[in-house]
């Protein structure tokens, strides 16, 4: 054991005092929040940095060319049709200050056809806007025309538009409001955090171990330890590794979001926060529950979502972890594994698939069946846990994991053992099954 705690200790820090581990730790946080925010301010100076742009709109019925409202972006002209005879005249006649001209033919009850004039191509916002307002004022008049008193009323007042509340019961006939949408988002962020860490480990632990026994280091290091030990200590340093940086990108996350919170007046991390009265008013104003919100986001079981979270988190990266391992002390070199790390990395692809699609149907057969399954259910089980998963699935699913967790590091070992110290030699599958035997 003690040797054990050396190889741990040697390997988590000489990873964790390394400039590069310590700049994406910080900068990992800060670049997800750059990656949110700078498509929004794209958008923002896009829209902000252009010119209003004139387009004139000539309208052959009479009836329609005021219903296309100015933006930030255009400015229509509505003319009539009998006083422009040729489009292509009048645009030439304008030179250059128009940008496009749409013609609103006199058949355009019946046609629904409006046509977009210009030497460059269209562009997109402006056809989506013209045909939304179009449609509606076209649609108002058609039922405007059908002389009966009131209709648009009563067409209004039949729209009902029904939203569906979802209540669960408790063994002790209680009722708590829940959220799919809050359940799905937490089970794919879950799912998202399993893929990227085990992969990302279990990459290190790969390349850790073939550029040791290619600068033949290995050799000292297994001459002072057994080859299990010196295997399961970069196993447990390199987890102790991946659960340090998943710590500081939580503070450092926790950290923004209360200095957001600061800003907003609100404590987003508080059990109930809160909001200040002016965003309560507009919120209400707008038809949005911000109460309701807030207690479906409280009613979701954290504590055993996220204790079920560490306990697959840890036997999905252990089945891993193990098998990166056992398959990097059998290449020379990191551009020799691909043959026998790609059907691993293809088994956590489609397990994260399988979990995207287990959304839709988290009791079906392909969801349990791969929330049972250990090389799938790491990452499934994590969809599936704010959905309420019985109990019976649960334990066979950890049990079951754990188990064949155990099975591969069994594996791994006499594959470790043998490969560590081969040189010079393409290893095979048919190989690797004779040392495992």
């Amino acid at each position: 054991m003690e040797k054990l705690r050396l190889i741990i200790a040697r390997e988590y820090m000489s990873t964790v005092s390394s400039k590069s581990f310590i700049v994406m730790t910080i900068l990992m946080p800060v670049l997800m929040i750059v990656i949110i925010a700078v498509p929004l301010l794209i958008g923002y100076l896009n829209d902000a940095g252009s010119d209003v742009e004139q387009v004139a709109v000539i309208d052959e019925t009479g009836r329609y060319g005021q219903a296309i409202e100015a933006t930030n972006l255009f400015e229509f002209v509505p003319l009539r049709g009998d006083t422009v005879g040729d489009p292509r005249a009048f645009y030439d006649k304008a030179q250059g200050s128009l940008a496009a001209v749409v013609v609103i033919p006199h058949d355009v009850d019946s046609t629904g056809l409006v046509t977009i004039y210009s030497e460059n191509t269209v562009n997109i916002t402006l056809k989506e806007h013209i045909a939304r307002s179009l449609s509606d004022t076209i649609t108002q008049a058609h039922i405007a025309a059908y002389g009966v008193p009131n209709l648009q009323r009563m067409i209004d007042e039949a729209n009902v538009d029904v939203e569906v509340k979802s209540v669960k019961w408790g063994n002790d006939g209680s009722e708590t409001e829940t959220s799919s949408e809050i359940a799905m988002v937490i089970g794919l962020v879950l799912a998202l955090l399993t893929y990227m860490f085990v992969l990302m480990c279990g990459a290190m632990i790969m390349n850790g171990v073939i550029e040791e026994k290619t600068n033949r280091i290995v050799e000292v290091i297994v001459s002072s330890c057994k080859p299990f030990q010196l295997m399961m200590g970069k196993i447990i340093g390199v987890a102790l590794v991946g659960l340090t940086q998943l710590a500081v990108w939580t503070v450092v996350m926790a950290i923004i979001t209360m200095a957001t919170g600061s800003v907003l007046g609100v404590n987003l991390l508080a059990t109930s926060p809160n909001l200040p009265a002016e965003a309560m008013a507009e919120a209400q104003g707008s038809g949005f529950d911000i109460a309701a919100v807030l207690k479906a986001v409280m009613s979701v079981n954290y504590g055993q979502i996220f204790s079920c979270f560490v306990l697959y988190f840890i036997g999905g990266y252990l089945l891993y972890a193990a098998l990166f391992a056992a398959f990097g002390s059998a290449v020379d070199q990191a551009s020799d594994a691909s043959q026998f790390t790609t059907p691993i990395i293809l088994i956590m692809v489609v397990a994260l698939y399988a979990g995207m699609a287990c959304i839709e149907n988290p009791n079906g057969p392909m969801a349990v069946w791969c929330s049972i399954i250990p090389f799938t259910s790491p990452i499934v089980m994590m969809v599936r846990l704010p959905y309420d998963v019985p109990f019976w699935q649960l334990a066979l699913s950890i049990a079951a994991l754990f188990a064949t967790a155990a099975a591969m590091v069994w594996v791994a070992a006499r594959i470790y053992r043998t490969g560590i110290l081969l040189y010079g030699k393409k290893t095979s599958f048919k190989e690797i099954m004779r040392w495992i035997k």
